[in-house]
Formats: structure tokens, sequence, C-alpha cells
């Protein structure tokens, strides 16, 4: 299974998302520090939950790490994360 599809499980399961976009952006780090030659290395994800209600940035940021320990440990090398309640995200 991918490492995708893996991080995209275990966030909908946690989180039960209203958006959540995972996109691997590992090709734009090739040759660079951190990256896989077999991709899934850099990843960009918004995620959108009503669990952020109440939770500041860096505490959502943390939740989201921890759901993704193990990946982050043995595979991903870089994530960008956005973090977001469905009222902030309507309010874009």
């Amino acid at each position: 299974m991918s490492v995708a599809k893996v991080m995209k499980e275990k966030l909908e399961r946690e989180f039960s998302p209203y958006i959540l976009k995972l996109e691997d952006e590992s090709y734009r780090h090739a040759g660079h520090a951190g990256a896989n030659p077999e991709g899934e290395s850099h990843f960009q994800l918004l995620i959108v939950s009503d669990k952020f209600d109440g939770v500041s940035r860096v505490q959502r940021q943390r939740m989201v790490y921890d759901v993704l320990a193990v990946e982050m440990k043995e595979r991903v090398h870089a994530l960008v994360l956005k973090t977001l309640t469905q009222k902030e995200y309507d309010a874009r």
C-alpha cells in the first residue's frame, strides 16, 4: 500500500475531515536532502476538521504529526500542513 494511502486512511479515521487533500510533491525535491528516489517523501496536506475547534495552530500540527508518527519516522521527510476548522475554511 502506498504511503499516501496509509496517511489518508489514518487521517480520515482520526479526524473525520470535511476536506482532506494530500499532495505528493516529492518530484519537486528530487536530488535534495531527504528525497527518496521512489517518491512519497515530501507532501502537502490540507485538512479541514471540527476536531481543530478551539485548538491552537501548533497543537493542531502536533495532532497530525502524532497520527502520522510512523510515516514521519520511516519515509516522509517533509510535510507542509494547513489545518483548518470548517468555519475557518469557509471564511477564506
